[in-house]
């Protein structure tokens, strides 16, 4: 349902919409009461903002709204999609080239895969892209160690269940195969943690390298590694049916 209404708006969507974290994170912070509305705590995330609002996260402004904006990104291994890490691995965002805004990733990739992240200044429309409602598919080409044939494979294609968990179709056809290596490109819609490393598991191999090609309309292409790529806001509004809509909270 749509948080937009002749009253306004909710305040945690107008965080996110400006880019400081997402709706959830700033449903937390308003939990933890670090929020302000004109001098007062928030101490609601329904609070809605009908009109000019000066909004504080621990006694500072957040900027004002930014024009919606959409990057592809090409994640290297070895970095962690967050933007703090307790075991002080490296993250994505410290290895980010110089000159972007404060950016928040559409969903994630584990530390050793590598691919297709997008990235977005509007936690709202991170949110709507990540959403299962939204029905995007992601697709990944992933070399394997064993032995795999695509009868196995198919048996993917109407769900199964793993140690007590439910996982939707998955659609994966085998590419080639080498002596205990292969190479098979899947593609899912639901996305769950480790998924693809735990269905591959199942049918007795090992992800030895993953890669995401492709999330929704969005393709890796030939974008190099650690490079970032702004899409154009026409196309990409295009792809997702979205109008054009101000950021402006006035």
């Amino acid at each position: 349902m749509d948080d937009t209404d002749n009253k306004g708006e909710r305040i945690a969507k107008v965080m996110a919409r400006a880019g400081v974290c997402s709706r959830r994170d700033a449903e937390k912070l308003i939990g933890e009461g670090r929020v302000t509305l004109n001098g007062q705590p928030v101490t609601s995330p329904a609070t809605k903002i009908a009109g000019p609002a000066l909004i504080a996260v621990d006694g500072k402004p957040i900027a004002e709204p930014e024009q919606t904006r959409l990057w592809r990104y090409h994640k290297p291994a070895g970095l962690v999609t967050t933007h703090r890490d307790p075991q002080g691995r490296p993250t994505v965002f410290q290895n980010l080239p110089s000159g972007l805004p404060r950016v928040l990733s559409v969903g994630r990739l584990d530390v050793n895969s590598e691919g297709l992240l997008l990235l977005t200044n509007d936690g709202e429309i991170a949110r709507r892209l990540e959403h299962p409602a939204a029905g995007l598919q992601r697709t990944y080409r992933v070399r394997l160690f064993g032995r795999i044939d695509q009868a196995a494979l198919d048996r993917l294609a109407e769900g199964i269940t793993v140690d007590g968990v439910r996982y939707g179709p998955v659609v994966a056809d085998l590419e080639r195969s080498k002596g205990a290596y292969s190479w098979v490109q899947v593609r899912l819609k639901e996305g769950k943690n480790r998924e693809i490393k735990r269905l591959m598991e199942h049918l007795g191999c090992r992800v030895a390298r993953l890669i995401r090609i492709q999330y929704g309309p969005f393709h890796l292409g030939q974008l190099p590694e650690g490079a970032v790529e702004e899409i154009p806001a026409k196309l990409w509004r295009q792809h997702l049916g979205i109008g054009r809509k101000p950021r402006a909270r006035s």
